[in-house]
Order: C-alpha cells, then sequence, then structure tokens
C-alpha cells in the first residue's frame, strides 16, 4: 500500500482512528476527516507525521452540509495529488424512539449514514477510476436485523448496505465497492454492563470485538481482494447467528 492515498471519514476518534493508523504502518499515507474533532485530528496526524514526515493530512467538513462533499475530496486530493481509496466510516448513533423521533434526528442520521457516502463516493469516483480504487463503507449488523429503538439508523445503515451493491454495479470494473459490518465493537457510552454480558453470551466466539478487527479486514478489502466487489463482510464474532 505504499504510496497509495486513502480518505477516511470520521477519522479523528475510535474506529477511525484506528483504520488512520493501520493505513498508515500498511505504508499508505492517509487525508483524515474529521467535523468538530479538531485536537483529537492533530493529535494523530502529529504522531503519524513524526513516524513518516507528511503522511497524513487533515480536511474538516460537517458531512450534513450539502456543499461539503465536494470540497472535501477536492481538498483531499489536493493533499497529496491522487486518491486510491475512500473509507466511509463517520456515523451518527442514536435511538429514535416510534412517536419521540424527530425530523432533526432523521436528517442527522440519514446524512451521515448514508447521504454523505452517496455523494462523496459520487465525488471520488472519477480519481478512482484513474487509480483502479477501492471504497469500503462501514455499515453494520442491524442493517439487516434491527435494532429496537434504532429504527432511523438502522434504516440508514439498510440503505448503505444497498448503496454499496449498487455502487459497485455503477463503478465497475474500474472501482471495487464493498462495505464491513461490525458486530460488538465499542459499546455505546450509556450501555450497562449487564446488557454488554448479554450480547456477549450469544455471540458465537463469547467476547467483544476491537477496532483492530474491523481495520484488518478494511486493509484486505482494499489491498487483498482484487476479485471481491459488492460484498458486505460481517465481523461480529457470529453474533448475528443468534439474532
Amino acid at each position: 500500500m505504499k504510496n497509495k492515498v486513502y480518505l477516511v471519514t470520521g477519522a479523528a476518534q475510535r474506529v477511525g482512528a484506528t483504520l488512520c493508523r493501520a493505513l498508515h504502518e500498511s505504508g499508505a499515507n492517509v487525508v483524515l476527516h474529521y467535523r468538530s474533532s479538531h485536537k483529537a485530528a492533530n493529535i494523530i496526524a502529529e504522531e503519524l507525521n513524526t513516524q513518516r514526515e507528511n503522511s497524513v493530512a487533515l480536511v474538516s467538513g460537517d458531512l450534513s452540509d450539502n456543499n461539503n462533499f465536494e470540497m472535501i475530496v477536492n481538498q483531499a486530493f489536493d493533499c497529496f495529488g491522487q486518491l486510491d481509496g475512500l473509507i466511509n466510516n463517520a456515523s451518527s448513533f442514536y435511538p429514535t424512539e416510534i412517536g419521540k423521533a424527530t425530523f432533526a434526528e432523521w436528517d442527522d442520521l440519514m446524512a451521515s449514514n448514508l447521504k454523505a457516502p452517496f455523494f462523496l463516493a459520487q465525488a471520488i469516483a472519477p480519481h478512482l477510476q484513474v487509480t483502479q480504487g477501492c471504497i469500503v463503507n462501514i455499515v453494520d449488523i442491524h442493517a439487516s436485523r434491527p435494532l429496537k429503538h434504532y429504527s432511523i439508523y438502522c434504516m440508514a445503515k439498510a440503505g448503505l448496505v444497498m448503496l454499496t451493491k449498487s455502487l459497485a454495479k455503477e463503478l465497475g470494473p474500474e472501482v471495487r465497492v464493498n462495505a464491513v459490518a461490525p458486530g460488538a465493537i465499542l459499546w455505546p457510552t450509556d450501555m450497562e454492563d449487564e446488557v454488554q454480558q448479554d450480547i456477549i453470551s450469544r455471540t458465537a466466539l463469547k467476547r467483544k470485538g476491537t477496532p483492530d478487527d474491523i481495520a484488518k479486514t478494511v486493509l484486505f478489502l482494499l489491498n487483498d481482494a482484487d476479485y471481491i466487489t459488492g460484498q458486505i463482510i460481517a465481523v461480529d464474532g457470529g453474533r448475528t447467528l443468534n439474532l
């Protein structure tokens, strides 16, 4: 992956930060997108640029703003003069119970989880066609098996699954498009211990996964999966076997 350039959205924290570090360790240059996590983004950029000079660049932008999609891609391209891949990782996640959901919540969840991946893919496609690049979307196992109280989020991720398959048809043969569907990787901050243990008990491997598990799968799809496109890989320890 040396000398390749990848744009990662929502990359300043959590799984996104792990993805950036894994890509960088594999020899790639990274354009780290963030919305408001300026401090965290700069810490990662400084850390990785110390290891390899001028290998990480930053671009900021609110993915709910329709004017930002082409701007983000253009700025990312200008950083290194090429783009080899897009990882749509940015995601809003919170409950929207029926009877309490708002239009603002709909707009926010759809924007980060579905609208942004589509329009970023549309903007970056000409660059990826030149480099025979790849798109990886981060979806969710609940895109196919709904999570109670999270209807809008699940709908958005289900749409992202279909977008993955549609883009694979639209952009092939030059560009491959796949997705990774995490299971129990990082817990929501408000999830009780009993709920966590119940989830783990119904997972075939009886343990929680890590962001590194997601990163390894993304790197596989980017670098070692030349004949794979339009696929959704569940990284869930077998949790979907019992959902």
